[in-house]
């Protein structure tokens, strides 16, 4: 039938529908434009020493007793282990604290004794970090920032979606964070990546900054005594081979 034949409500529904139509025609030939496009790498996605901050967020004494996501020994060698490959890499580190005179108490010892003249914040009140006009200045040096901190859902994760929203690159050290439970760091770590956050493990942070086995510290020797440490499958792996080797010169 003509359009001007057509009856009024018959013709706006026809127009209606048309518009529709089109409207998701649009949108499909879009998004198939999008899927079918290869994914660009537009920056540099590699964390390296100069290019990467490690900011290490109230991992005290006393917030240590609430995570509950890891047993306290894992948690703590991954802390650890963290700062150890910050430290074997020269990565710059900066560490903070919360009322630390309160029940939160002191910075882990061991931390400190990692980085003892690595720059401290100690915050007098603001519960994110991002708040803190100090911390905010010495943690900005660098567009990468390697996040980790007790407890993943408020000291990690707010200063994570602050520094996302001034456009930061925020990676979040997963096994170098905890919290209360299992539950909470799954949500605190959906809304993180929800907002543009990496995840990553501080094993892989050690890698990537490594790049190859055949670059310093010491031609990988270096990372191989942190394994070794912090790693004991891997410090078995190493002194396997090692024993191995041994026995081919010894035969040999």
């Amino acid at each position: 039938m003509p359009a001007n034949m057509m009856p009024r409500s018959a013709l706006a529904l026809a127009l209606l529908l048309s518009a529709v139509l089109s409207g998701l025609g649009a949108a499909s030939a879009q998004a198939t434009g999008i899927l079918s496009k290869p994914a660009q790498q537009v920056k540099e996605n590699r964390i390296s020493a100069k290019n990467a901050v490690l900011l290490l967020l109230d991992h005290q004494t006393g917030l240590f007793q609430l995570v509950r996501d890891s047993s306290v020994t894992d948690f703590k060698t991954n802390v650890l282990a963290l700062a150890a490959t910050a430290k074997l890499y020269g990565v710059p580190t900066i560490l903070t604290t919360s009322l630390e005179g309160g029940p939160n108490g002191p910075i882990l010892p061991e931390i400190r004794a990692i980085f003892p003249n690595a720059t401290l914040i100690p915050r007098p009140g603001e519960i994110n970090a991002w708040d803190n006009t100090d911390f905010v200045k010495a943690a900005t040096g660098r567009k990468k920032l390697l996040i980790a901190g007790i407890v993943t859902d408020v000291c990690v994760l707010f200063p994570t979606l602050s520094a996302l929203a001034e456009g930061y690159e925020v990676y979040i050290v997963t096994d170098a964070s905890g919290t209360f439970s299992a539950p909470v760091r799954d949500a605190a770590l959906a809304r993180a990546t929800g907002a543009g956050a990496v995840l990553i493990n501080w094993f892989a942070v050690a890698c990537e900054l490594q790049r190859d086995w055949r670059l310093g510290p010491n031609s990988g020797l270096g990372l191989a005594k942190l394994l070794s440490v912090y790693l004991p499958e891997y410090g078995n792996l190493i002194s396997s081979h090692s024993a191995a080797v041994a026995v081919g010169k010894t035969s040999g």
